[in-house]
């Protein structure tokens, strides 16, 4: 039973309701294409689940929705609550562009009140550091850049904080952060769709193929921090529809995105809490291009899941569990383990002199 997300490789949650099915607090399901989904409380992904026991939990889920007054539905979509708070969502049969409207303005309308109010938060912190500073008498005029500095952070982000783990096909962990994904480049493979030149803390790595895609789904959340507007959503959907599916916009994009998301001449030796995230990289995509390429991505390996490769779905949710088991430890500075160790085990703690 895996309980990770696939994207942000954070807990997924638990619930008391669905008996085949007790993980996550929001499922999706159809029961036309037999497909479950956990929606996870954190990234707001939808991970599609490869398991053998989805079609007792489809059908568990299809008998709670029909039995609970519903909050709110379409002719095809319907959200319901149950009474230890469980969500779900029943998707009967909508027309694409309805269901793709549905789920990602959903998904992106709440990633972009959430990172509004930190932004916010983080800003209402700097003024009252100047508030406090003036009511104290101190001048700020000094710290002026300094201010006008962090307050970008607070709305654009940290270029130092670590925003994904990648792992490769050798099993390396890579650290990827925020500043690296202004130095990430798209453009079309040697024989795939796309590939990915990803910038990270060791170096540059190549991905193509579907390593490019399972990459680039876990970086575009993060270029995505704010979500999009209604208007964006629609015009991200609209990108898909006219390329007839998510392979098809891919490709296209991969031409394009050669030139936009090349990375600056200058290469940024250090990243600094203090420096200007440029819009080079994957930021140098169009706000409706970024949207549309994280749906792209998505709905590319549902499909390539739902026509046979189960098994490599289920590959995923492994190492994403294997990610988040050691994430912790790779947080940790040096000498930090070795503490802990000697905090467990009081025979590894130094001794102490007298004198």
């Amino acid at each position: 039973m895996y309980a990770t997300c696939l994207f942000c490789n954070r807990p997924l949650g638990a619930n008391e309701s669905i008996e085949h099915f007790p993980v996550g607090r929001r499922l999706a399901f159809d029961s036309a294409k037999g497909r479950l989904w956990v929606v996870c409380p954190s990234c707001e992904r939808w991970n599609l689940t490869p398991l053998e026991e989805r079609w007792e939990a489809i059908e568990e889920a299809e008998r709670l929705y029909r039995g609970t007054r519903l909050r709110a539905a379409t002719d095809q979509i319907g959200l319901a609550r149950l009474r230890d708070g469980t969500e779900l969502v029943r998707i009967g049969e909508p027309l694409r562009p309805e269901f793709a409207a549905w789920r990602y303005g959903d998904q992106f309308g709440r990633r972009r009140r959430r990172q509004m109010l930190v932004a916010g938060a983080g800003l209402t912190a700097i003024g009252a550091v100047v508030a406090g500073g003036v009511a104290a008498g101190v001048g700020v005029g000094g710290l002026g850049w300094i201010l006008a500095r962090l307050a970008r952070t607070a709305v654009r982000g940290n270029p130092r904080s670590v925003v994904a783990r990648i792992r490769t096909e050798d099993s390396q962990i890579l650290r990827v952060r925020l500043g690296h994904l202004s130095e990430t480049s798209l453009e079309p493979g040697a024989n795939a769709p796309i590939a990915l030149d990803l910038r990270h803390e060791a170096g540059r790595t190549r991905f193509e193929g579907q390593e490019a895609m399972r990459v680039a789904s876990t970086l575009m959340p993060k270029v995505n921090r704010y979500g999009g507007t209604k208007q964006t959503i629609a015009e991200a959907v609209n990108q898909l529809e006219i390329r007839q599916g998510s392979e098809r916009y891919l490709a296209s994009l991969s031409q394009t995105a050669r030139i936009s998301t090349q990375p600056s001449a200058k290469r940024v030796r250090r990243l600094s809490i203090m420096q200007d995230l440029p819009d080079n990289g994957l930021f140098g995509l169009s706000p409706v291009q970024r949207l549309a390429f994280e749906m792209a991505l998505h709905e590319e390996a549902e499909r390539r899941a739902m026509e046979g490769e189960l098994e490599e779905l289920e590959r995923a949710w492994r190492e994403a569990e294997e990610i988040a088991a050691i994430s912790d430890d790779l947080l940790l500075p040096d000498g930090v383990q070795q503490k802990i160790e000697r905090f467990h085990d009081p025979s590894l703690a130094p001794r102490s002199s007298k004198g």
